[in-house]
């Protein structure tokens, strides 16, 4: 393994270790409201990221994108669900159901095979199609069992394969496409603090110490983007995405260890079934990894003793 690589796998480890830990932080500003929170996230997030932009020099990119009426509209739809996204997990985490907020970053890469078959046309194949299984069998559970949807876990799960979706299409770069994004709903976090009744709405009213706590939601939010598109310019996408159980793992262990949330019998019924199906997805990448490493190293053997 060469330096690069070993800067990509501490990159790594460093995004999904401090997306594992940022319930920590919503926990901490836990009395303010969530979408004070929200919108103070989106204000601090655009400022800082337009900080990264000008000392990278990338204004060039972001203008051209802006310029762009497809890539702006695409950043509209984007925008939006992003929002939503930070809106349900900040709520959650207030609202005492990390769990529920796990259950959703678990359920994620397998709502990213459903929506790559449905968008892109792939294939699933047998291991996927027994993973998407799993996942309905751990949706009608709940549903049985608890009598309504899980639907903290899969709004988290849907809004961010979503988005994923829609930055998938966009050849924007991290950093300018989140300054166009957190841009497009400043507008909208600007009017609610207008018009909030709250009192930590109100910047030049609060007391210091609740505008740190607010500030510290641009970093909570910039800090891990960082580290994982350095990680990403530094090692395969598909190393990286074993990284991705870190966030909802160290999510898990935090609510039930750290902030004593219940975990009932039924739940982990949920979660076993759930971590089923990432088994067989983990164990069917490497898999196919060891295969590709395979077959690359007899076509270098072959070819080394070609006349």
């Amino acid at each position: 393994m060469d330096q690069q690589q070993r800067q990509g796998y501490l990159f790594a480890l460093t995004a999904f270790t401090l997306w594992a830990i940022g319930p920590v932080y919503f926990k901490w500003v836990g009395a303010l409201p969530a979408l004070d929170i929200l919108a103070y996230r989106v204000v601090w997030s655009l400022v800082l990221t337009l900080i990264i932009i000008a000392l990278s020099r990338r204004w060039r990119p972001l203008w051209s994108a802006l310029c762009n009426p497809k890539i702006r509209l695409s950043l509209l739809a984007s925008s939006l669900i992003i929002g939503t996204n930070w809106g349900v997990f900040i709520w959650a985490i207030n609202d005492n159901q990390m769990l529920s907020a796990s259950l959703g970053y678990y359920i994620n890469p397998l709502i990213n095979i459903l929506l790559g078959m449905i968008f892109f046309a792939e294939r699933l194949d047998r291991i996927k199609k027994i993973a998407a299984a799993l996942c309905l069998v751990a949706v009608l559970f709940e549903l049985i069992r608890f009598g309504e949807l899980p639907w903290v876990a899969l709004a988290l799960a849907t809004s961010f394969g979503l988005y994923g979706l829609v930055r998938k299409k966009l050849a924007v770069d991290s950093f300018v496409g989140m300054a166009l994004e957190t841009g497009l709903l400043l507008p909208i976090a600007l009017i609610y603090l207008l018009f909030a009744t709250s009192s930590s709405a109100n910047f030049f009213t609060n007391d210091p110490f609740t505008n740190f706590q607010l500030f510290i939601a641009g970093p909570v939010t910039m800090i891990p983007l960082i580290c994982f598109a350095a990680a990403a310019n530094r090692m395969p996408l598909s190393t990286i995405a074993f990284f991705q159980y870190i966030g909802p793992s160290g999510m898990f262990l935090l609510a039930v260890f750290v902030y004593n949330e219940p975990l009932e019998p039924a739940k982990l019924v949920t979660f076993g079934i759930i971590w089923s199906a990432l088994a067989l997805l983990v164990w069917d990448a490497v898999h196919k990894l060891r295969l590709q490493r395979r077959s690359a190293d007899a076509l270098k053997l072959s070819e080394s003793l070609a006349p």
